[in-house]
């Protein structure tokens, strides 16, 4: 959680080369375990392999069975703020580098959770990433939002109460902007938003996106 940055940047938004269905395999991958091991210790490699392993559910699983998964999983990573972890005042690490840190602040959770729905199979339009004001910290907060149909009370997977909830149950947040891969809205309310223009404007996200696209992976300043 930090004061909230919509830093304008001029580049265009680089897509993900990687597509969802092909993350499982590429976590296998020899090079990809070898980089994970030399920056994150081998520990990271184990972590990588049960991140594979989630990707993987049973057939007939539920979009709800999913995102409870999905929401646990990330949960049980250890919370920790940018500078002491990363050396920088606000740095959104893509999924392998929160994996591979074992950790990492909101942004790096609720990102997680928003690409691993994806390659489970859940529709890109029903996800969104959302600052919200966290009352009860007096702090801007990152949580990911899953929308049944598009005009539904959204469901919010968050790192701060795992219990998922939907956005009229959670009084503590209060909506500022929710984003997607390709357009932001600035949030009348829980379950309506102004389409505001394209999230290329959102300087951190296209620098995750451009690092996840590069294979980056920044090592942490302390282990978790």
């Amino acid at each position: 959680m930090r004061r909230i940055s919509l830093l304008i940047c001029s580049s265009l938004l680089v897509s993900l080369p990687l597509q969802a269905s092909q993350l499982s395999t590429y976590l296998a991958e020899p090079q990809l375990q070898a980089k994970m091991a030399d920056v994150y210790g081998k520990a990271a490699v184990k972590r990588a392999e049960a991140y594979a392993r989630l990707l993987s559910p049973r057939a007939g699983t539920t979009d709800q069975q999913k995102i409870v998964l999905v929401n646990n999983y990330f949960n049980n990573l250890t919370y920790s703020e940018d500078p002491r972890l990363w050396g920088m005042d606000d740095y959104w690490a893509n999924p392998l580098e929160f994996i591979g840190a074992r950790g990492g602040d909101c942004e790096d959770y609720s990102i997680a959770k928003y690409y691993t729905l994806m390659e489970l199979g859940v529709e890109e339009k029903k996800l969104r990433l959302a600052y919200v004001k966290a009352v009860d910290y007096n702090a801007f907060h990152m949580v990911t939002l899953y929308f049944p149909t598009p005009k539904a009370d959204p469901l919010v997977l968050d790192n701060i109460k795992s219990s998922i909830l939907p956005g009229s149950k959670r009084p503590d947040l209060i909506p500022v902007y929710s984003f997607d891969a390709k357009s932001i809205w600035v949030m009348k309310s829980r379950r309506d938003g102004t389409l505001a223009g394209s999230a290329d404007r959102l300087a951190q996200w296209t620098s995750m996106k451009t690092r996840f696209s590069s294979e980056h992976l920044r090592s942490p300043r302390r282990q978790l």
